[in-house]
């Protein structure tokens, strides 16, 4: 069975894991929730939908998702990345992160329009004051999956900023930490039936898959506080 998709591209492998697992074949668009949320209101057709849980609750109180179906996956933080090879450099406040961006022979982030980590992240060098001084070193694409793909394939130095389970699902890469403190943005996901699904059933059914568990051990993958998933393990264990 086919089960059609609007999604986060923070949730793409654990959607895939979940689907593989249900005998099921996803399909659909994932990617910037910005511009998810556009497909949708286009009238691109779904039977499940995965996007922040501010989105999906403004969904839901238009009717256009089944309210009683709305389970988060899971909390993920804004985090930092470099080449596998590289040694990852401090970005433990402020100032270090000024000073490793400043470094790095370019930086790769999602849109910055479109993309929850895109945005922030712009905000970020806008905040540390250097938007202006490494706006020729900026590497933008439509999304962070696609971001760290671009960036792995890099030569030099680079620095990239995405959601960490995006990161960690791109070989070639390597998590560096989240945003420092004061910096930081966690992002909650969720998923929800939507009310134009075809199989309404087989729908939720896959969001009760998706958004089973929740609250169990803390990330595997041991990074300076904030931890890049502290809600559920469910997102970082599938991109891992």
């Amino acid at each position: 069975m086919i089960l059609r998709l609007v999604s986060a591209g923070a949730a793409h492998a654990l959607v895939n894991e979940a689907a593989r697992a249900a005998g099921l074949e996803a399909t659909g668009s994932f990617g910037a929730v910005g511009a998810m949320l556009e497909k949708l209101d286009a009238g691109e057709p779904a039977d499940v939908v995965v996007l922040t849980r501010a989105q999906v609750d403004a969904l839901a109180a238009q009717g256009r998702v089944v309210a009683g179906t709305v389970g988060d996956l899971g909390t993920v933080a804004t985090s930092l990345a470099v080449l596998a090879g590289d040694d990852p450099p401090d970005v433990s406040g402020e100032g270090p992160l000024r000073a490793a961006l400043l470094a790095a022979d370019a930086i790769y982030f999602p849109d910055p329009a479109r993309a929850t980590a895109g945005i922030h992240f712009a905000k970020v060098l806008a905040s540390l004051g250097i938007a202006d001084e490494v706006r020729s070193k900026v590497r933008n694409f439509p999304n962070g999956a696609t971001s760290m793909r671009e960036m792995a394939a890099a030569t030099g130095h680079p620095i990239g900023c995405t959601q960490a389970t995006e990161i960690l699902a791109t070989p070639g890469i390597r998590l560096v930490a989240p945003l420092p403190r004061g910096l930081d943005l966690e992002t909650t996901y969720t998923a929800a039936v939507d009310a134009r699904a075809a199989d309404s059933k087989a729908a939720r059914d896959f969001v009760a898959r998706l958004t089973a568990s929740p609250g169990r051990k803390l990330c595997a993958h041991a990074v300076p506080i904030p931890a890049p998933c502290r809600y559920t393990s469910k997102l970082m264990r599938s991109s891992s």
